[in-house]
């Protein structure tokens, strides 16, 4: 990569802005994922840490590079994409299959299957 000149003050501060926001946010996902109690609550805290901590280091990227190339830079919208797609899929599929778990064991910390939610009912016995 070549510089074609230098960032300005402006753009170096909302960059580092957006970027230690970024960060900040996701490191308070991380530690939510670390202190909440069961598996349902901590699934949440790193998915919205890493869906809003992305989104500020994408848009710090996106203007660091748009400004020192003098130029749009979009390849952080297809990062922005790619992920926002793939972590609400993923949240979903590891609560299903963590309901799905704790049903066939008779947990009864989980809400009883409902009809037509695929999961199979808990076993009396």
């Amino acid at each position: 990569m070549s510089t074609t000149g230098e960032l300005p003050v402006w753009a170096a501060l909302l960059t580092a802005f957006l970027v230690l926001t970024g960060a900040g946010v996701t490191l308070i996902g991380s530690i939510g994922l670390v202190r909440l109690g069961s598996f349902y609550a901590r699934v949440h805290a790193p998915t919205l840490g890493t869906t809003l901590g992305m989104a500020c280091i994408l848009m710090g990227s996106a203007l660091f590079f748009s400004v020192l190339e003098a130029r749009p830079v979009t390849h952080e919208i297809l990062i922005a994409i790619f992920v926002t797609l793939t972590t609400p899929v993923t949240l979903l599929l590891l609560v299903r299959a963590a309901l799905y778990r704790d049903r066939i064991a008779g947990s009864t910390d989980v809400p009883p299957a409902d009809a037509g939610d695929g999961s199979p009912p808990p076993e009396n016995g």
